[in-house]
């Protein structure tokens, strides 16, 4: 029996493909694994979801700047930020399918399975008992459902313990015990658990010999914190400031798939907030509940978004959770809101030899900053907007349309201008309306086919309005205005074009809302 959730992932990548958002890279060369490339639409989406988190974090406040680092750094930063020595990911390996896999991943996922068993539990009870039920006294008085919690709590504590003390040999027998299989051979026959670095090292200089061992950046905040002097300086800047950026960072993953969620290249969008010390709690919650709120703002199902604080701290932070999303292959972190206390300003100043204090003139006091830290994936987030916006709706008519509810402000084609027929003056009027409405707009021409059918096109790309001109249009210069998810219909004026669209689909629009 095929899983309802692979099938919609397996569908979101077909038509991801059809329609030309993303694509496998170097297709013509059979592609190259967990490596995709961004199609004429995928581009255009990707690019709006990283201004509206842009604008929304450097534009909106007036603390926060931005700022462009170069791929490649200086080795030393990476010794100092820990990822020489740390940056490590536990793998293990099925001996019948040869399949390797993370082995923290295995025992979430495990986790996860169970969660699923409470989650069954509560709507079985909560349709026996209707309007009176109490979600919360059922989980903390059901037998099962306390069961099921003790178990997750178990593993929890143990999987946490392992992880702490780099205790690979139980993590394996943690594995075992809990039954585990490999999804391919279904089989138990597991190897030992082992680090693997997950950073690509290249060489700089044009003699091998004479070369320096680099790296290609597994993040991009270090690109920050090698600039917080400069930025902090050259801007004038008083904290608490923040420092954004977004850029290609690239991890050598083992275990890459599920489409574009693991990929070893891959776009981070982060925003690096410089606080006092002492008071880096109170941001860590602010910082919380505005990610939050920017999440919601999309439009997409508060039920899709659940927070989960990490069980194992990574060696800088003293506070870590997770923004994750419900994604066709369940719920996985989309975006990280970390308290890195002041290890990176201080782990830098250690192996530079430079003074990275900031000097606060209310207290008359120099301290190394406290960072909160905000890092959100864009390829994970451009996911997590194509599936939920997939629907596939059948109309009352009987007809049935794929559908691709983006948020208009988001959408790569704010409209399509469409003209009834090939002929009488239509497609001179609708090439009019193209040159008035291009300036604002992305736009889309459409003349092949009919009517319906160009409709159903426009749909399945995400298109929030489409334009139809006819005989009338030259009559009188009114237009047919199409709305994508209900599907009405309103006449209106050409004139009103821009205003009308420019309040419905414009970014601007939707920050004012945030």
């Amino acid at each position: 029996m095929s899983n309802p959730n692979e099938d919609l992932l397996k569908t979101i990548i077909s038509h991801a493909k059809e329609y030309g958002y993303v694509f496998p890279s170097s297709e013509v060369y059979d592609g190259l694994s967990a490596v995709y490339d961004y199609g004429q639409l995928g581009s255009e989406l990707k690019n709006n979801i990283r201004q509206y988190w842009w604008k929304a974090m450097v534009q909106l406040n007036e603390n926060i700047v931005g700022i462009d680092a170069a791929i490649f750094m200086h080795p030393t930063t990476w010794k100092a930020s820990g990822h020489v020595d740390a940056f490590n990911d536990p793998l293990i390996d099925n001996k019948d399918s040869k399949k390797r896999y993370r082995a923290d991943v295995l025992v979430e996922e495990h986790i996860e399975k169970i969660r699923v068993k409470i989650n069954k539990e509560v709507e079985k009870a909560a349709k026996r008992f209707g309007e009176s039920f109490d979600e919360k006294m059922y989980c903390e008085t059901n037998p099962r459902v306390q069961e099921y919690q003790k178990q997750i709590d178990e593993i929890n504590a143990r999987f946490k313990k392992d992880l702490e003390e780099n205790n690979l040999t139980d993590l394996k027998t943690l594995i075992e015990e809990l039954g585990i299989v490999c999804p391919i051979s279904g089989s138990r026959n597991w190897t030992d658990v082992r680090q693997f670095n997950l950073m690509f090292s290249t060489e700089m200089g044009s003699v091998a010999e004479d070369s320096n061992k680099i790296y290609l950046r597994p993040e991009t905040a270090q690109g920050i914190f090698v600039n917080f002097l400069n930025v902090y300086k050259t801007g004038r800047m008083k904290i608490p400031f923040g420092i954004a950026q977004t850029g290609k960072a690239f991890r050598n993953e083992i275990v890459a798939r599920q489409f574009i969620f693991r990929m070893r290249e891959f776009e981070q969008m982060e925003m690096q907030f410089f606080v006092r010390p002492s008071t880096e709690m109170q941001w860590y919650e602010k910082w919380k509940n505005a990610r939050y709120q920017w999440h919601l703002s999309l439009g997409i199902s508060e039920k899709k978004y659940r927070f989960h604080d990490h069980i194992k701290l990574a060696h800088y932070a003293n506070a870590a959770c997770d923004i994750e999303f419900a994604f066709p292959m369940g719920f996985k972190e989309l975006e990280g809101i970390h308290s890195r206390t002041d290890f990176d300003l201080k782990s830098h100043e250690q192996y530079s030899g430079k003074n990275l204090k900031y000097f606060d003139p209310e207290i008359n006091e120099s301290y190394v900053p406290y960072v909160i830290e905000t890092s959100i994936g864009l390829d994970r987030m451009f996911l997590a907007v194509l599936s939920s916006s997939y629907k596939e709706e059948k109309l009352a008519d009987g007809t049935e349309r794929v559908v691709l509810q983006l948020p208009p402000f988001l959408a790569p084609v704010k409209v399509a201008v469409l003209p009834l027929m090939k002929k009488d003056g239509l497609p001179e009027k609708a090439e009019e309306i193209m040159q008035q409405l291009k300036f604002d707009f992305n736009l889309q021409y459409d003349e092949k086919d009919s009517i319906g059918k160009r409709y159903r096109r426009q749909d399945a790309i995400g298109t929030p309005y489409c334009i139809t001109i006819d005989h009338q249009t030259l009559q009188d210069n009114t237009v047919t205005l199409r709305e994508r998810d209900t599907m009405q219909q309103e006449r209106i004026s050409a004139k009103e074009l821009t205003g009308i669209l420019n309040k419905k689909t414009s970014l601007s629009e939707a920050l004012k809302k945030l």
